[in-house]
């Protein structure tokens, strides 16, 4: 794609000031038109539960329709220099209150619960996923299958694809009502796997560019850990700290709501910037940040600015991820792309489908080592899971970067396959959830009383209709089993220390706020379709 600037700012030819301001004007006009009319067919659509057209594929069309319109209009030049950005303006306007939101709005009981599952198909599954579709695209161009890249790129793309955005699968699970554990999982696995995909991302980028080739291996696993383990530090001392602030700052009253709201609205971004200033991933930190704030910050709130802050940033969220569809659909229109790379397009989707399948249920067989028999990830939702790996706005920005990133026209090619993988996941897959539930039997699980319970009673899965029997992998098991002995030493420590520590509530409090909140929050989750 074109390095084209974020505003034509600078002078294109030598147009008059006039005809800039109303080529800005015209500009303007149109990405307006096309959010409202987004948002309108959305709400539409879900009046008539048609569920074959949801919300992000509705906004992929519109975009396409007007970037098509536009390409054959004499408009195109100046339309094209307003809806051209750097990465940049992804990563600084439009990303951060998308993945803010999404660790924002995690359901505490549902995501704690299933805490420990969440982070192994989001770290090790996301590892699998980028490493096998990396090399299967390396391999793919070894025996002329497909267009050609070197190792470290074909890693690099492996790593930007693992980033997954199931947001038309959990609109739709949402309406049609789905078991709160799958929800759980589908929605804690898309949050936490983006900051991997990312980390993943940036590392290999990183030693592609500076460090010598024998040196690969032991820089990729420090450089990781820098990145990954730093931001995540980032932002949790960043929701610490506002956490302390808004409970002993006395911040919490009539008169002082505006400020209130204003300083948490600005916490987020103080998160994203202190990360980006170290060098760090800002995206990682701000979700991180978001996690923290929602679990410990939130509850200092009056009940007003609690009100305030959860509407708004819902608002942002859902008016920047549709921007960001409605993009990439004029974006296809628009641009020129490598389409000539048809085979390596084909290829890799049928390589991230097998990836797809290798991430989920590896990791589903280790959890499922140390889960008791009430708590097994059934089959049906093992294979929900595999097909709710949509890909979305994170691995579009990262494609976009790889353009600036990739020498000789490497990066246009991953751009173009990007797009279309994502394109054609959001409006294939997506517009097939619904029937995909029905058949998968998982339709009518419902986010209400039944599954409340099922988390005072079983924390976690209702028995599933087989027997466990005993697995050969004893060493691994235990293991996996300290691994979850660890877990419920954090939720107790949590209970006992952390929240009275940061919060007015008391650990109690929380457990009946956590109980109370079962079966509604996942309702409220951030992703609007």
């Amino acid at each position: 794609m074109d390095d084209l600037p974020i505003s034509p700012t600078e002078p294109r030819g030598s147009p008059s000031p006039g005809k800039e301001q109303q080529a800005a004007g015209v500009g303007i006009l149109l990405q307006i038109m096309m959010l409202v009319l987004s948002f309108v067919l959305g709400h539409v659509l879900r009046r008539k539960k048609f569920y074959y057209l949801p919300e992000a594929s509705a906004s992929l069309l519109i975009g396409l329709i007007v970037g098509g319109l536009a390409n054959i209009s004499d408009t195109e030049t100046n339309i094209r220099a307003w809806f051209n950005f750097h990465e940049e303006f992804f990563f600084l306007f439009l990303l951060p209150p998308i993945i803010f939101q999404s660790g924002f709005s995690l359901s505490p009981k549902p995501f704690f619960s299933n805490f420990g599952a969440i982070v192994t198909f989001a770290i090790v599954g996301t590892f699998i996923a980028s490493t096998v579709t990396g090399i299967l695209v390396y391999l793919g161009g070894l025996i002329y299958l497909m267009y050609r890249l070197p190792f470290l790129e074909c890693m690099m793309f492996g790593a930007l694809i693992s980033a997954t955005d199931p947001v038309t699968v959990l609109s739709i699970f949402q309406e049609l009502g789905t078991d709160t554990n799958l929800y759980a999982l589908v929605f804690g696995e898309s949050v936490l796997n983006d900051a991997m995909a990312i980390s993943l991302y940036r590392t290999i980028s990183l030693i592609k560019s500076h460090v010598p080739s024998e040196q690969n291996f032991f820089m990729v696993i420090v450089k990781f850990l820098e990145t990954f383990v730093g931001s995540m530090s980032s932002g949790v001392g960043v929701g610490f700290t506002a956490a302390l602030l808004f409970k002993y700052a006395g911040l919490d009253i009539d008169n002082l709501l505006n400020l209130e709201c204003c300083l948490f609205v600005l916490f987020p971004y103080f998160s994203y910037m202190l990360a980006e200033g170290l060098g760090l991933s800002g995206i990682v930190s701000i979700l991180f940040t978001g996690i923290v704030m929602k679990h410990y910050t939130f509850s200092n709130l009056s009940e007003n600015s609690q009100r305030f802050v959860s509407a708004f940033f819902h608002l942002i969220s859902s008016l920047a991820e549709t921007f960001v569809f409605i993009y990439m659909g004029f974006d296809i229109a628009m641009e020129q792309h490598s389409w000539s790379h048809v085979g390596f397009i084909f290829f890799s989707i049928l390589f991230i489908i097998v990836a797809r399948a290798a991430n989920v249920f590896s990791c589903a067989y280790m959890v499922n080592l140390i889960r008791p028999a009430h708590r097994q990830i059934p089959l049906k939702h093992q294979k929900a899971l595999w097909y709710s790996g949509l890909r979305g706005a994170m691995a579009f920005a990262l494609a976009l970067q790889s353009v600036h990133d990739l020498p000789e026209g490497h990066g246009q090619t991953i751009f173009t396959a990007t797009t279309a993988i994502v394109v054609l996941t959001v409006l294939l897959i997506g517009g097939s959830t619904g029937t995909m539930l029905e058949a998968l039997q998982v339709v009518g699980d419902g986010h209400d009383g039944p599954i409340a319970e099922s988390f005072e009673v079983n924390n976690g899965y209702i028995s599933p209709p087989y027997d466990e029997e005993e697995s050969s992998g004893n060493r691994l098991k235990m293991r996996l089993k300290e691994f979850h002995k660890n877990t419920a030493t954090f939720r107790a420590l949590d209970k006992n220390y952390l929240t009275p520590f940061f919060t007015t509530q008391t650990g109690d409090d929380e457990e009946q706020e956590y109980f109370g909140e079962a079966a509604s929050s996942s309702r409220r989750a951030s992703f609007h379709g």
